[in-house]
């Protein structure tokens, strides 16, 4: 897999800065750009901007190629990856709590209207 997914010398370090760290960081920011309201295309800037900061961090502890856009597309995935969980787990809990007669959640990623409902209880 090395040469592929990453160019470290060993996976550990590409789990721990990449997965951990970077996961970590994006599941953050995921969640931080749910909860103050911001549109989810805010996610994709910010995670444009993690991906560099894991692989600055790859360069300057692993002496890791910096900005190969192989690497740095892989890396930036998997920080987005982590930052859309985030933010759509947020944003439901948001949605399911502040509108309860509006929404109801239909799995953790997820919610629905409640107005579809068949007991007669329309607004």
């Amino acid at each position: 897999m090395q040469g592929i997914l990453y160019d470290d010398s060993s996976v550990w370090i590409f789990v721990l800065v990449t997965l951990v760290i970077g996961g970590a960081a994006g599941f953050s920011t995921g969640r931080a750009i749910a909860q103050t309201w911001r549109p989810g295309w805010h996610l994709v800037l910010s995670g444009l901007a993690l991906g560099v900061a894991v692989r600055f961090i790859h360069f300057a502890l692993f002496d890791a190629s910096f900005l190969t856009p192989q690497f740095y597309v892989i890396d930036t995935l998997l920080v987005l990856t982590a930052g859309f969980a985030g933010f759509r787990l947020t944003r439901v809990k948001q949605m399911t709590a502040r509108y309860r007669w509006l929404y109801e959640a239909t799995s953790a990623f997820t919610w629905k209207s409640t107005a579809s409902r068949t007991d007669g209880a329309h607004l």
